[in-house]
């Protein structure tokens, strides 16, 4: 089979993968969130007069809002697997799979975490992720681009920020911030949604109007933007953090070093699938209002930062 065949073929295969991963986690979400509001008993959040049973929609919206979340934190180890590509060491097979898996162990150990499962992905660009749902049961992965042209003092310190990821329990934050914005921002969609239903589009009758839906919809869209600023606001910090940690564990100058050559290589497109941006070494660029949305600070700021040992 051709090479241009059968690159058509992976990537076919891996976007029905990355199809099937999406519609089971929203299958998930609603399963989960159906027994959960059968077993607390809410009922319509409509109130059948034109207003709205608040508790009964918080509610709602908590369920649905935190539901996805957490489902998507529980599936992240195996979902990053398998939109990725990596492939964990099960059995080291080389000496840099046996220095990696080694380096990850040691980091792990001083930083008083369980050992994460070790993997290595296809990808030509420098990065890396760590993921999981708690500290005893996390995956950290790299870049075969990043094992190929960085030292192993400066893979070493990208593994101790991923481990810093993991001891901080970021990824159980970040579910959280998650959940109530979601659950926020699904809550005063459908308070603005039966607003404009009833006011602009005049609905007088006993449930919820077309004008309800399309309000709702965009005003879901409108405030879930809005929302994302917070979370990436976070999200931006927890480098920091995760950047002091490396800074601990293997000293400031290693960090400095791997992130000065992240900077080298910008243009190398970053590669990772949108959901797992965020966990990344390296989160690319953002310039005007949509560095509100960056994942990450830029790479002159944390590199400013360590060596001012201003670790936020």
């Amino acid at each position: 089979m051709p090479r241009e065949q059968i690159y058509l073929y992976t990537g076919t295969i891996e976007n029905m993968m990355r199809i099937l991963l999406f519609l089971a986690t929203n299958i998930a979400v609603v399963l989960v969130a159906s027994i959960t509001l059968s077993l607390l008993g809410v009922g319509n959040i409509h109130d059948g007069q034109g207003g709205m049973n608040l508790q009964a929609l918080l509610i709602f919206c908590a369920v649905i809002g935190f539901a996805g979340s957490f489902i998507s934190l529980f599936l992240s180890k195996w979902m990053a697997k398998r939109s990725t590509g990596a492939r964990v060491i099960e059995q080291p097979q080389t000496q840099q799979e046996q220095w990696l898996v080694k380096t990850v162990e040691e980091l792990a150990r001083n930083a008083g975490i369980g050992m994460p499962e070790v993997a290595i992905f296809p990808s030509r660009a420098p990065n890396a992720f760590a993921t999981g749902w708690n500290k005893n049961s996390s995956l950290v992965a790299v870049s075969e681009g990043m094992l190929q042209r960085f030292s192993q003092s400066e893979v070493k310190a990208v593994m101790a920020h991923e481990i810093g990821h993991v001891a901080n329990g970021d990824m159980i934050t970040l579910t959280l911030i998650q959940g109530v914005v979601n659950t926020f921002v699904m809550f005063f969609a459908r308070i603005i949604g039966n607003f404009v239903d009833r006011t602009l589009f005049r609905n007088e009758g006993s449930g919820p109007g077309i004008g309800y839906f399309i309000a709702t919809i965009f005003a879901e869209m409108v405030l879930g933007i809005l929302a994302s600023t917070i979370v990436m606001w976070f999200s931006r910090q927890r480098e920091f953090r995760a950047d002091a940690a490396s800074a601990q564990l293997v000293g400031a100058g290693p960090m400095i070093a791997a992130l000065e050559r992240l900077k080298a290589e910008q243009g190398i497109p970053v590669e990772l699938p949108g959901e797992m941006t965020a966990f990344g070494i390296n989160g690319g660029l953002k310039h005007g209002l949509a560095g509100l949305l960056m994942s990450h600070p830029p790479l002159d700021v944390r590199i400013q930062a360590l060596k001012a040992g201003n670790y936020r």
